[in-house]
C-alpha cells in the first residue's frame, strides 16, 4: 500500500466483537485476566494481550502500528509527548559514563535535555560543529552509544545527510536516532536512508489539530544489537527490570522498542492518552492531504517575504540559491518543509514588533498545525539558553520562524503584509 493508504487502513481490520468501521476508544486503566496462570503468561511474555494501559492499549497498538508502517519501521511505541519520545529512545540505551553526540541544530528543548538535563545523569552530550557526518565522526568514542539529529532542524531548517550520519554511526557501532518531526513520513523516511530509530512529536503535523500532545518512537529493526553484546548489553542479558527477558531473543528486530516499552515506559510511565490515541488517529488519516497543502504555501510565503523590504533574509531551503537546497533537494525533492524562518530588519525590536503585529498567524511555540502559526524563538523557545548557545542551534535575534498553515494563501500574505508594516515605526 502507499503512504496515503497506510495512513488510513495500517493496524486496523476492524473490531471482531461490534464490526466498528472506526478504531474504538478503549478508555481503561486495566484489563481483565482470565485466570492466575492468564496473568502470568502475560507478564512472562508467553502469550499475547493487554494487562494495564501504561504499558500498552489497543487504540494506541492501533496508532503504533500505523505510524511504524508509514516509517518502514517493524514497531512503534506511543507515549505521551515528543520529549518523552526522544528521552526513552536514549536512556533506553545509554547510561552514565556513556555520551550522546548530536548535530547541533536541535529545538529547544531537545537541546536543554542534552546539554543541561542528561550531564546530571552521568550521560553526556557531545554537539558537533555543524551537521556535516565528518564534524559529527571526530566526536564518537568508545563510550558513545548514539548519534542524533533532526531530519529537518527546528527552527534552523537545515536538512541532515542521513544517509551518511548512518554510515558513520554504524562504522564506530552505534545506532542514528533521527527526529523526524518536521518532515514527517509523507516527505522523509529516515529508515530508507540508514536510520535506526525514528522519533516524532505527534503533536505537530501527524495530530494537525493542535489538541493534543504525543509522541512515538519507531524501530527500524535493523541495527545489530547481537553484534554489540558489551556496548548494549541490556538488550542482549536478561533483564533484572523485566522478569528476566532476553530482549533479542524474545523480540528479534524490534528488541529496541520493546524495551523502551517494558523498562523506560512501564516505570516511568509517559503514557499516551488513549483518546489523545484517538485523535491522532483521526489527525493521520488527512496527513498527506495537509503536508501537500503546507508545502504549495510555504512556497508562496518564502517568496513574498523575500520580496518585502522589510526582511532582511528568509531561510527556506526550497530556493535553488540557498546553501541548504542541494541536500534538502536530496532528501525531500520538490517538496520542502513548511516550516521556515526569517529576519525582520530592525534586529530583536523589529522582530518583537513584527511577532506581536500578527492576526491570522498564532503566537504560539507550536508547529505543525492546521493553522499557521508564529514564534519568536530568541523571546520564547530558546530564551533559556545564552546567546551563544542560540547561535550555535541557529538562532538570532530578528528571527521569526513559521509554520505555514493551510488556510488561504492571500489571507496568510496579507496578515504577513500588514505585520511587516507595523515593524516599520
Amino acid at each position: 500500500m502507499k503512504l496515503e493508504t497506510i495512513a488510513i487502513h495500517a493496524g486496523y481490520e476492524g473490531d471482531p466483537t461490534t464490526k466498528a468501521v472506526a478504531v474504538p476508544i478503549y478508555q481503561t486503566v486495566a484489563f481483565e485476566f482470565d485466570s492466575a496462570e492468564h496473568g502470568a503468561a502475560l507478564f512472562n511474555l508467553e502469550v499475547k494481550g493487554n494487562i494495564y494501559t501504561r504499558i500498552g492499549n489497543p487504540t494506541n497498538t492501533v496508532l503504533e502500528q500505523r505510524v511504524a508502517a508509514m516509517e518502514g519501521g517493524v514497531d512503534g511505541l506511543s507515549v505521551s509527548s515528543g520529549m518523552a519520545a526522544i528521552e526513552y529512545s536514549l536512556i533506553n540505551i545509554a547510561e552514565a559514563g556513556n555520551n550522546i553526540v548530536s548535530t547541533p541544530q536541535l529545538y529547544g528543548a531537545t537541546y536543554t535535555l542534552l546539554a543541561h538535563i542528561f550531564p546530571k545523569r552521568g550521560i553526556s552530550s557531545r554537539f558537533a560543529a555543524s551537521d556535516r557526518p565528518e564534524d559529527v565522526e571526530k566526536l564518537i568514542d568508545e563510550n558513545t552509544r548514539a548519534v542524533y539529529c533532526e531530519s529537518v532542524g527546528n527552527p534552523a531548517g537545515n536538512v541532515a545527510d542521513i544517509e551518511e550520519l548512518a554510515r558513520v554511526a554504524h562504522k564506530h557501532g552505534v545506532p542514528l536516532v533521527v527526529d523526524n518531526t518536521v518532515a514527517t513520513p509523507i516527505l522523509l523516511r529516515p529508515i530508507e536512508y540508514g536510520a535506526d530509530v525514528v522519533v516524532h512529536s505527534m503533536t505537530k503535523f501527524i495530530g494537525g489539530g493542535g489538541t493534543s500532545i504525543g509522541g512515538m518512537i519507531v524501530d527500524g529493526g535493523k541495527f545489530p544489537w547481537r553484534k554489540y553484546p558489551e556496548k548494549f548489553y541490556m538488550l542482549n542479558v536478561p533483564e533484572v527490570a523485566y522478569h528476566g527477558v532476553v530482549y533479542v531473543d524474545h523480540f528479534g528486530d524490534a528488541a529496541f522498542v520493546a524495551r523502551c516499552r517494558t523498562v523506560c515506559q512501564r516505570n516511568t510511565g509517559a503514557t499516551l492518552s488513549p483518546f489523545n490515541g484517538f485523535l491522532f488517529l483521526q489527525g493521520i488519516q488527512t496527513l498527506a492531504l495537509r503536508v501537500e497543502r503546507h508545502v504549495q504555501n510555504a512556497r508562496k510565503v518564502a517568496e513574498f517575504l523575500r520580496a518585502h523590504p522589510m526582511v532582511d533574509w528568509v531561510n527556506y531551503v526550497g530556493f535553488p540559491d540557498n546553501p541548504l537546497y542541494p541536500m534538502a533537494h536530496r532528501y525531500l525533492g520538490s517538496n520542502f518543509c513548511s516550516l521556515l524562518t526569517f529576519g525582520v530588519k530592525g534586529g530583536y525590536e523589529g522582530g518583537r514588533k513584527c511577532f506581536n503585529a500578527f492576526r491570522l498567524f498564532k503566537r504560539m511555540v507550536n508547529m505543525g498545525d492546521a493553522k499557521s502559526l508564529s514564534c519568536h524563538p530568541a523571546s520564547t523557545t530558546h530564551r533559556q539558553l545564552t546567546p551563544e548557545e542560540q547561535a550555535k542551534v541557529g538562532v538570532t535575534p530578528e528571527m521569526i520562524r513559521l509554520s505555514v498553515g493551510i488556510e488561504h494563501i492571500d489571507d496568510i500574505l496579507e496578515d504577513l503584509g500588514q505585520a511587516l508594516d507595523k515593524a516599520r515605526v
